[in-house]
């Protein structure tokens, strides 16, 4: 059984990072939000936790195997 998402679950946002490589791409822990009535596409809303404030996103893509890729989810890994 795979795992759907759901509002205020806790999920990985993988970051950009900066264009100059000042910062590389980093999970970042993150809320969902909403979840549209269809995902299939896997889009959900997102509450980003970065140790410098929030980001909010809209549609956040899911990342496709669960390979971290910027700017999208994905389950956190089990440990």
């Amino acid at each position: 059984m795979t795992q759907q998402p759901s509002v205020g679950r806790v999920v990985h946002y993988q970051s950009y990072g900066t264009p100059g490589g000042e910062y590389l791409p980093a999970p970042r822990a993150a809320v969902i939000t909403a979840v549209p009535d269809s995902i299939e596409g896997m889009t959900v809303s997102l509450a980003v936790l970065n140790p410098t404030g929030l980001f909010f996103g809209v549609e956040v893509p899911h990342a496709e195997d669960d390979v971290p890729t910027p700017g999208h989810w994905n389950w956190p890994p089990r440990t």
